[in-house]
């Protein structure tokens, strides 16, 4: 008989209190074929729905996840659901309070963010990528919390890193617009492009919101074909998850 897959995954590296759970998957240990192979989560980029079904059902169980993630429709808009209170799933951010209910937002380069308050009765995920950065999704997520943004802790996880995130002008001029001192994070690349830093961006965009503490990995999901999923790189590819949520037990 065959044995299950091995999981991989990795946890985030913060100052969350004991009960605040949290983790993004890797692309290693599920059942999906190339080019979705293997832990592909996401339902909606053509794999098999087998194969995600199946993967979904071994990251529950080899995590032992209190619950089913509460999976998201993202949009690259701005709409943040309370997840107990609100059953429509078209947004790209979601908060919980009750302790089992499983936040998770699924990223293939964009930057996967997780909130939390220092007493851990609060946890958010967000899905920012550069539309809903400009847009604002960080900003509608911290001021939909309960708890002042001085109590919050934040973890964004593996993402697209600079030196392999080449954008035009049209994305630069967005930023700008919006503040001017975004213009930091671009940097010339060729005649009318720019490598733009998600992980500053976002990390200053927290800073101006008075978020107490921000970490963040440096794992970079289009240079490391291995572990993560990369849009950029292949187009046609998987979804990683980044999970939290407040754990009953601790």
């Amino acid at each position: 008989m065959k044995s299950e897959p091995s999981i991989k995954f990795i946890q985030a590296k913060w100052n969350a209190p004991s009960q605040v759970k949290a983790l993004c998957t890797t692309r290693k240990g599920g059942f999906s074929q190339h080019p979705y192979d293997s832990l592909n989560l996401a339902a909606h980029v053509g794999d098999d729905d087998q194969s995600v079904s199946r993967n979904r059902k071994v990251l529950c169980d080899s995590l032992q996840l209190p619950a089913e993630p509460c999976w998201l429709e993202q949009t690259h808009g701005t709409r943040v659901v309370n997840l107990e209170s609100e059953s429509n799933r078209l947004a790209d951010a979601a908060i919980a309070r009750e302790p089992g209910t499983v936040a998770v937002v699924m990223t293939a380069d964009c930057l996967p963010i997780l909130l939390c308050n220092r007493s851990g009765t609060e946890v958010a995920t967000i899905h920012a990528g550069w539309r809903g950065m400009v847009d604002g999704v960080i900003e509608a997520t911290v001021n939909d919390m309960n708890s002042p943004p001085d109590q919050l802790l934040a973890w964004i996880g593996p993402g697209i890193s600079q030196q392999c995130f080449e954008v035009g002008n049209e994305v630069r001029e967005l930023f700008v617009a919006r503040n001017t001192g975004d213009e930091s994070h671009f940097v010339a690349s060729r005649s009318e492009h720019w490598l733009c830093d998600l992980y500053g961006l976002a990390t200053d965009t927290m800073s101006r919101l008075e978020v107490a503490e921000i970490n963040r990995s440096e794992y970079c999901s289009f240079s490391d074909d291995s572990d993560y999923f990369s849009y950029r790189r292949n187009a046609v590819t998987g979804r990683m998850a980044s999970m939290i949520w407040i754990d009953s037990s601790a």
